[in-house]
């Protein structure tokens, strides 16, 4: 398991929203492929909606700019 999926899960067991977004989107930044970097980015936008985050913001920008929004 790589550093990134424990602290992904980390912050999932400890419910720790604003760590998540920040992961997710790291994630979406060592991510390989377009598909996986969706779906990276995607679980870092509800998270960020969710807590208000004006994080948010620039993640609905980056997934316009991939076609997924």
């Amino acid at each position: 398991m790589s550093s990134l999926d424990a602290r992904l899960l980390s912050a999932h067991g400890r419910d720790d929203r604003r760590a998540l977004v920040a992961l997710y989107e790291e994630a979406a930044d060592e991510a390989e492929n377009e598909t996986a970097r969706g779906f990276y980015l995607t679980h870092a936008f509800v998270f960020a909606l969710e807590l208000g985050d004006s994080r948010a913001d620039t993640l609905r920008a980056r997934l316009h700019e991939m076609g997924r929004i």
